[in-house]
C-alpha cells in the first residue's frame, strides 16, 4: 500500500501524511527532508545551490541517519533545498531512494511535491494537501525561530514560484487526487477528510 501526499510548503501535508502513517501502522517518509539534506550539506561545503554536477554528487552521498539534524529545518537550508530540487541529476540521484522506500511492507506513506505525479504514480491512495497563502505564511512564522512574517513570506512566495515554474517535475495535483484545503481545518479535521476519502 503507497499514499502519496503532496503540496507546497506549510500547506499541513507533512501533519496529514504522518498521521495517516501512524492510524495504518505505516512507513513514513518526508521527501522534503532528502532535499534539506542535500541543501545543507551544498550549504555546508560552500557549494554553488545552482551547480548541477556538484549538488548531483551531494545528493548521491546523502546519509539518512542525518534525518534528525535540527539545522534541517531552518529557512536558509529550505531555500537552499528548494534551489537543488530543481535541479534534474539530483532529482534522479533521489528518485531511486524514494521508490524503494515506498515499496516497504505493509505499505508507505510519503509526503512531498511529486510523490503522486513522479515517484509513485501508480499509489494507491493520492492527496493534494493545499491552504491559502495566508495561514501557510502564520503557521510557517510560528514555528520560525526569530524570522520576521515578511520575510517568511517572501521565501514562501519565492519558493512556490520555483516549485511551480520548474522544468523538471513541477509541483501540481495528479489528476487523480484528492483536494484538501486545511486553511480552516484542525490536524484532526483534516486527517478525518483524507481517511473519509479513502473510505476508512
Amino acid at each position: 500500500m503507497i499514499i502519496a501526499v503532496d503540496g507546497p510548503s506549510a500547506s499541513g501535508k507533512g501533519t496529514i501524511a504522518k498521521a495517516l502513517a501512524k492510524h495504518f501502522g505505516y512507513y513514513y517518509l518526508d521527501t522534503g527532508t532528502l532535499y534539506r539534506m542535500v541543501g545543507l550539506k551544498v550549504l555546508h561545503l560552500g557549494l554553488d545551490p545552482t551547480d548541477e554536477q556538484a549538488c548531483a554528487a551531494v545528493a548521491a552521498s546523502i546519509d539518512p541517519a542525518s534525518f534528525a539534524d535540527a539545522e534541517l529545518r531552518g529557512e536558509l537550508v529550505g531555500g537552499y533545498a528548494s534551489k537543488v530540487a530543481m535541479l534534474p541529476k539530483v532529482r534522479a540521484a533521489l528518485l531511486h531512494f524514494q521508490r524503494d522506500f515506498a515499496a516497504r511492507k505493509p505499505g508507505a506513506v510519503l509526503d512531498g511535491r511529486d510523490i503522486g505525479t513522479v515517484i509513485c504514480p501508480e499509489a494507491e491512495y493520492k492527496f493534494f494537501i493545499t491552504a491559502s497563502f495566508e495561514a501557510r505564511a502564520k503557521r510557517r512564522h510560528l514555528e520560525s525561530a526569530g524570522a520576521t512574517l515578511a520575510s517568511i513570506k517572501a521565501d514562501i512566495k519565492a519558493r512556490d514560484e520555483r516549485d511551480a515554474t520548474r522544468a523538471i517535475d513541477p509541483l501540481k495535483p495528479a489528476k487523480d487526487a484528492v483536494v484538501i484545503d486545511t486553511s480552516d481545518l484542525t490536524p484532526d479535521q483534516a486527517l478525518a477528510h483524507a481517511l473519509t476519502a479513502m473510505g476508512s
